[in-house]
């Protein structure tokens, strides 16, 4: 799992977490498709095979969490969403990380980054995922965001019946700071 150190929240009824992570390393995958869980699937499909070896030198990778999902929403209501499904890479990976044989699997480097982080439990459907984004949006209203895209992140194998973790995830847009 990435480290990351956590802010100090201000407000004792906030919902989220404002974490600082540092930059790292992911094994990723681009899903272009309409529904959130098919194209997690897709995605997860095509790095569980490059973690069990679909990579040069055809060597395993240790499976870690979360599985994070950025999803940037198509132009309009019938349209695709890009479904960018990672694995973060370990540390002990992160310096040499065996290269994808799959050409649609590739590895990318995170900058660092303040991410603003709701967790919920269960086993979400599409729809509750983009509710608690949407509460999570909302929440930050006062925040400078990225709302170009979010993220879901998931912890824990689809196994486990109980004290599942489940997150949605906005980028702090520093960007938005800058006056030039």
């Amino acid at each position: 799992m990435p480290v990351y150190t956590t802010a100090e929240n201000s407000k004792e009824s906030q919902t989220y977490e404002e974490r600082h992570y540092p930059e790292s390393k992911w094994v990723s995958t681009k899903v272009v498709g309409m529904v959130h869980k098919d194209a997690r699937s897709t995605g997860f499909r095509r790095l569980f095979k490059y973690i069990q070896g679909a990579n040069e030198p055809s060597e395993k990778v240790e499976m870690t969490a979360p599985v994070a999902t950025k999803i940037v929403p198509g132009a309009g209501p019938n349209c695709e969403s890009t479904f960018t499904v990672s694995f973060f890479i370990p540390p002990e990976n992160a310096e040499n990380p065996p290269k994808p044989t799959d050409p649609d699997v590739f590895i990318e480097t995170w900058p660092a980054q303040t991410i603003y982080a709701k967790q919920f439990g269960g086993s979400p459907k599409d729809d509750e995922y983009v509710s608690h984004a949407q509460e999570l949006a909302q929440e930050l209203s006062d925040k400078n965001i990225n709302q170009n895209y979010w993220f879901t992140a998931g912890y824990d194998s689809p196994f486990k019946m109980f004290n599942r973790r489940n997150e949605v995830w906005y980028v702090k847009d520093d960007k938005a700071n800058n006056t030039q």
